[in-house]
Order: C-alpha cells, then structure tokens, then sequence
C-alpha cells in the first residue's frame, strides 16, 4: 500500500490541514525489544524524535463504548482520567481483536485518523505544547505529522490530561 494511500492521510488531505508523512522501516523485533519497547517508541527511535511528541493511539472500552486514547509514547493511558474525560466511570484497554474490527487498523498502526467507525476521542492535553505531533498514518511505519489542534478539529476529540508516567 501507498503511504499517500491509507485512510488517515486521506483523512488529512481531504481536510485541508498542514501535514508531513515520515516512514520508517518497521521491524517487528526492534519494536517488541526488551519487553518494553511498543510501535510508538519504535518510531521515536527510527525518525529520531522527543518521544513526547510521539503519540499512540489506544482503544478503550470506556463503561462499554469504544474510544480512542492518545498519549505520548513513553507514557500510559492513566484508565481513571480517561474514563472521567470520555464522560464515564470505568476505562479499560480493549480487546485487540476488538480495537483493530472497530479501527480497521492493525495493532502498531492504529490511527486517530479514519478510523472504520467514529469513536469518541481523548488527546492528552500534553499535546498543545509542541507546534506539531507525530501520530500513526494507518500503518507501521508510518507517521503523519500535523499540529494538535488539527487533530482535534479533524477528529473532534477533546484535551484532557489522560497519561501516566512512570
């Protein structure tokens, strides 16, 4: 597939926001090293980037419902502020069968943008502190940079403070 070809860059295109596609090689044991490395820390690696302005997407079951979480990459989805900014009581990290059905993106590539179904989304509020993100593009190893209010506007998500570090 055609970096120019998946769903979140048309998703991008067709809204006429500022964006930069980067592309890496994936590796599979490069991003499962050591236990501890994901996809996310993966691209900050491969691109040489802040890992705090890398961010990954995470599905949560949120009191039964979908939703999208985004943190930045050296962090964790913190599942009790999450729950409070989607409007619930109870978070919980999906299914991964269950998140790529509903995403339509494979586990590493799951992006904010063009998701198979509209889920309610939450960005930690991390992201209004640089001019520009790195998100997954709809595939590992590939990121689409653009400014975190254009995620907001383009995926009507709120900001919230839902990462954990450490």
């Amino acid at each position: 597939m055609s970096a120019q070809g998946t769903r979140a860059i048309n998703v991008a295109k067709r809204a006429g926001i500022a964006y930069t596609v980067h592309e890496y090689a994936h590796d599979d044991r490069a991003s499962l090293q050591a236990g501890r490395r994901g996809y996310a820390l993966e691209a900050v690696d491969a691109l040489g980037l802040e890992a705090g302005r890398v961010f990954k997407t995470i599905v949560v079951a949120c009191d039964g419902q979908l939703a999208l979480v985004v943190v930045p990459a050296d962090a964790e989805v913190d599942l009790k502020a999450a729950a409070a900014a989607l409007g619930g009581r109870k978070a919980m990290i999906a299914d991964p069968a269950e998140a790529e059905r509903a995403t339509g993106y494979v586990r590493g590539g799951i992006s904010p943008l063009g998701t198979r179904r509209a889920l309610p989304m939450v960005v930690d509020a991390s992201a209004a502190a640089y001019p520009t993100i790195h998100v997954s593009a709809g595939r590992r190893g590939l990121e689409i940079e653009l400014s975190a209010a254009d995620l907001l506007t383009v995926t009507k998500a709120r900001l919230a403070p839902v990462a954990r570090r450490g």
